[in-house]
């Protein structure tokens, strides 16, 4: 009879000793509730004891926590429905708070997450979401974490991971982008004629001071066509040449000119002078 009461007295210890030791995680923090109420200290990690009956724990993860928030169908402010997703990390900072003062903390900040999502895409314009997310994400950051803050979970990041538009926007961008890169082309070609006359105005100045310079420019071209092993060479011929030799030629009369012949007299009387 002894031993049976041994047994028996051995075994409920067991069973109080199973009943009250918690094992707690590196990456979780034990909120010990005692006939209801919250105890100030949270437990660390591992092993734990607790009153049988009286106290209940609940374990927080202290982790990192990945949330994706779903597709939201918005207009932005200049009228172009976009569909916009994001992520948000997010982490647990005081154990206490987390657990009393939210019921679930993960589905609240969801909800927070769809809700700022959908105001700033009514508050942004199509290019800020394509090309300035990251002021987005600041402004998302700050709208989600402010009611975060209360719940004791801090917002680490979050990100716009797509923008989705529609096939007529697409299009209408498409067609933007040519026009703009159609408008560089002409601008550059346009830069390039304008540097082009300005090297040969300068150029033609520097032939205008040295004539000279025209003739060896003109040897130059002819070594150049002559080095191609053509039949046919074409020399230019300088147009001050022309001038030049047309300044020196003396004027000449037309050989088809009549001669004036003196006047001859007949009986006395002048008169036109008769040439057979």
């Amino acid at each position: 009879m002894t031993i049976l009461v041994l047994i028996a007295v051995v075994a409920a210890v067991v069973t109080l000793a199973g009943s009250s030791a918690r094992i707690v995680r590196q990456y979780e923090r034990g909120v010990v509730f005692r006939f209801g109420r919250v105890l100030p200290a949270t437990r660390g990690p591992g092993l734990s004891l607790i009153v049988p009956g009286a106290d209940r724990m609940q374990k927080v993860n202290m982790q990192i926590v990945t949330l994706p928030v779903p597709s939201q169908d918005g207009i932005t402010r200049d009228n172009v429905t976009v569909r916009v997703d994001a992520v948000v990390y997010y982490r647990v900072v005081d154990p206490v708070r987390v657990a009393v003062d939210v019921q679930d903390y993960g589905a609240a900040i969801l909800q927070v997450a769809q809700a700022a999502l959908r105001s700033i895409i009514g508050k942004s314009e199509l290019d800020d979401l394509l090309s300035n997310r990251e002021r987005l994400n600041q402004g998302l950051e700050l709208m989600i974490d402010s009611p975060a803050v209360g719940w004791g979970v801090h917002i680490d990041r979050v990100e716009i991971k797509d923008v989705v538009l529609p096939e007529s926007m697409k299009r209408s961008m498409s067609r933007q982008a040519e026009a703009e890169r159609e408008r560089r082309s002409r601008v550059i070609t346009a830069e390039g004629e304008l540097q082009a006359s300005q090297k040969l105005a300068q150029a033609a100045e520097v032939m205008t001071e040295h004539p000279a310079a025209l003739q060896l420019r003109l040897l130059q071209t002819v070594v150049e066509v002559a080095a191609e092993k053509n039949s046919t060479l074409v020399l230019p011929f300088p147009v001050e040449l022309l001038r030049f030799l047309e300044r020196s030629t003396p004027e000449q009369s037309a050989p088809d000119a009549p001669v004036p012949q003196p006047p001859v007299r007949v009986n006395g009387a002048a008169g036109p002078a008769v040439v057979p």
